[in-house]
């Protein structure tokens, strides 16, 4: 399980930035601006965690269990909320309605892990779901230039095997891209710059957070 820290971030889209060798490198924006909602403790509940929120959201939207949480909290209230597994210390050093710094969490050249909802594509074929390459065009063959081929045998086992690749519903899950380089924070602004493309379309939330399978998902100690 990923226990290092994070924060809750809006993508924005794709730059450009250029190194000091001027080589181009392509990066997602994401605008990163997380409170400290609620923590868990190992005392009280069994593990240690922060809650953390993103967004702001309209009192008249909100129910009666999270305003008076959100009040609790001395925070307005949070359009997404997520939980972050942390280790004993991490969870220490934020207090209830503490803003997140990017600089305190992340830094440059640091790997971490983007979790966000992919681009919903609707119903599609094979060739775009699964990348097959599709059937031949000559030879006197039609109406079969994009089918799959077969899916299972006649007599045995006499069925299609389950989790057999076949046209259907393509995007709109819960995606995760691992170790990805932190390029550029922008304290002030509230940004952080994240090599490659991340899950989702602009403007989706996505969570950002320390990479769990490879070295340096944990920022050095300054």
């Amino acid at each position: 399980m990923n226990q290092y820290p994070g924060v809750i971030g809006r993508k924005l889209g794709m730059t450009q930035i250029f190194t000091d060798d001027g080589t181009v490198l392509s990066c997602t924006v994401i605008e990163a601006s997380s409170v400290v909602v609620g923590k868990r403790t190992q005392e009280k509940d069994g593990y240690d965690a922060l809650i953390l929120g993103f967004g702001d959201k309209r009192e008249k939207l909100v129910n009666r269990a999270l305003a008076g949480q959100f009040k609790k909290a001395n925070v307005t209230p949070k359009r997404t909320l997520k939980e972050f597994r942390c280790a004993a210390d991490e969870v220490a050093k934020y207090e209830i309605g503490q803003s997140v710094k990017l600089d305190e969490v992340f830094a440059v050249g640091q790997f971490v892990d983007v979790r966000g909802l992919s681009r919903g594509r609707g119903f599609t074929g094979v060739m775009r779901r699964h990348n097959f390459k599709g059937n031949v065009r000559t030879h006197g063959t039609h109406e079969y230039e994009r089918h799959g081929g077969s899916i299972g045998t006649n007599m045995t086992p006499g069925r299609t095997y389950p989790g057999k690749c076949m046209p259907g519903q393509h995007g709109n899950k819960n995606v995760s891209v691992l170790s990805q380089p932190v390029v550029k924070i922008d304290v002030a602004e509230g940004l952080i710059l994240i090599q490659g493309g991340v899950p989702g379309a602009p403007n989706t939330v996505v969570a950002v957070r320390g990479a769990n399978k490879k070295r340096g998902g944990q920022p050095k100690a300054s």
